[in-house]
């Protein structure tokens, strides 16, 4: 008899809507899955006084959750994608990446062009802030960390903050935005290319449990996945857990064909690096555009 699926998650509302979402669809699919997640506290969680970049960068909302998985409190992880590091944890493999939502930025308390000269913007992505920066060199800027209600609670006085719009969209928060009467505007990845994974799921589980990874193989949404790995695969090439700002946003065409934008920064914003490729090849298309980025000036930007 088949094993009851165990899934790990972060304690936050957004966290456990994700974790709920995917045992959703496992059992959809068949499997049977347990009534409790298992929960996890980070060390970012715990330490919401230091900036992410501070702690680490990447990893930092997902290795206490993912040694749960190898320690074996449960059989399956779930994370947003945009958390997960770009190089592989032994032992453990990406069993799934379930359909992707918006993978755009929002801006909250204004649009951009209505902020004032000077304004803040409440941000703790160095992405975001470049990008801002590139467009708008006058705006000031504000770290910003916590959960997505208690940063909706921060917006600074005549400025904005920064959220993904996947979150607010999962939380159900674009209603209460319009009954509040708070502006919002969805980014253009012209103006803001997203997070790598941004708007997406990966689900790990451990690479010996053939019943997980068979579970999860059939909650996979194909596109999405070319689609994230090949942003991955950018960041990889870049080195991983690049300090500097990058985004990344690949589209997947009904014809299979891969659209990836990609872009570097220098952390003021003053030097934005784009590049535009397509393919059929995720990982190789993904590669591509970041070593196009670091010929065209990015390796001056990295070596700083």
């Amino acid at each position: 008899m088949p094993a009851v699926m165990t899934i790990a998650t972060r304690g936050s509302a957004l966290a456990r809507w994700q974790a709920e979402h995917v045992a959703a669809l496992l059992r959809s699919a068949g499997a049977d899955v347990a009534d409790e997640l298992v929960i996890v506290e980070t060390r970012a969680d715990q330490r919401l006084d230091i900036p992410i970049w501070e702690m680490g960068g990447k990893g930092v909302f997902v290795k206490e959750v993912q040694a749960a998985l190898l320690g074996g409190r449960a059989r399956v992880a779930v994370h947003s994608a945009k958390d997960l590091p770009s190089v592989p944890v032994p032992g453990l493999v990406l069993g799934a990446v379930p359909a992707r939502a918006d993978a755009r930025d929002v801006l909250v308390g204004s649009t951009l062009g209505g902020l004032a000269p000077g304004a803040t913007i409440a941000t703790g992505s160095v992405r975001r802030r470049a990008q801002l920066a590139y467009h708008r060199p006058d705006l000031t800027f504000a770290g910003l960390r916590g959960n997505i209600a208690t940063r909706l609670d921060k917006i600074p006085p005549g400025g904005a903050l920064v959220m993904a719009a996947a979150a607010i969209e999962r939380l159900g928060l674009f209603r209460d935005l319009v009954q509040n009467a708070i502006t919002s505007e969805v980014l253009s990845p012209l103006v803001m290319l997203p997070q790598v994974g941004q708007g997406a799921l990966a689900v790990e589980c451990r690479d010996d449990d053939d019943e997980a990874r068979d579970a999860l193989a059939r909650i996979e949404d194909a596109p999405s996945r070319r689609a994230v790995d090949a942003e991955r695969a950018f960041l990889a090439e870049l080195g991983g857990d690049c300090d500097l700002p990058a985004g990344a946003y690949a589209t997947v065409d009904a014809d299979g064909t891969i659209a990836v934008e990609a872009m570097l920064a220098s952390l003021d914003g003053h030097v934005v690096v784009r590049d535009r490729a397509q393919g059929t090849d995720a990982a190789a298309l993904g590669r591509g555009v970041a070593r196009a980025l670091l010929d065209n000036g990015g390796t001056a930007l990295l070596a700083g």
